[in-house]
């Protein structure tokens, strides 16, 4: 079964060199040898970190002749929010609706 878009942010989260990806995409845009200058790990490692984080849609990339750019995609921040305080929110009219007295 696929992850849901929430599963796939939180296990991309869920490591700290993803985590510091994204906070260095925080700042603007980088290339992926800019990325790759700052984390002490093997290419084919920080590869893997970047499909994680792609398949979290939380970055996007771009091809700019021979380099890779990567950009913080924000959206999805937002959304996952937005699914959490749904989920663990104050009781409105959705939370009120499953509930059941006795």
């Amino acid at each position: 079964m696929p992850l849901s878009r929430v599963d796939e942010v939180f296990r991309a989260l869920a490591d700290p060199t993803r985590r510091a990806i994204l906070r260095e995409l925080r700042g603007g845009e980088r290339t992926a040898g800019e990325l790759a200058r700052l984390f002490p790990v093997t290419k084919s490692t920080l590869s893997g970190h970047f499909a994680v984080l792609k398949a979290a849609d939380l970055v996007w990339t771009e091809k700019r002749g021979t380099q890779v750019i990567y950009r913080l995609n924000t959206t999805v921040f937002q959304e996952v929010v937005a699914d959490l305080l749904d989920l663990f929110g104050p009781a409105g009219e959705e939370g009120e609706r499953g509930k059941t007295t006795g």
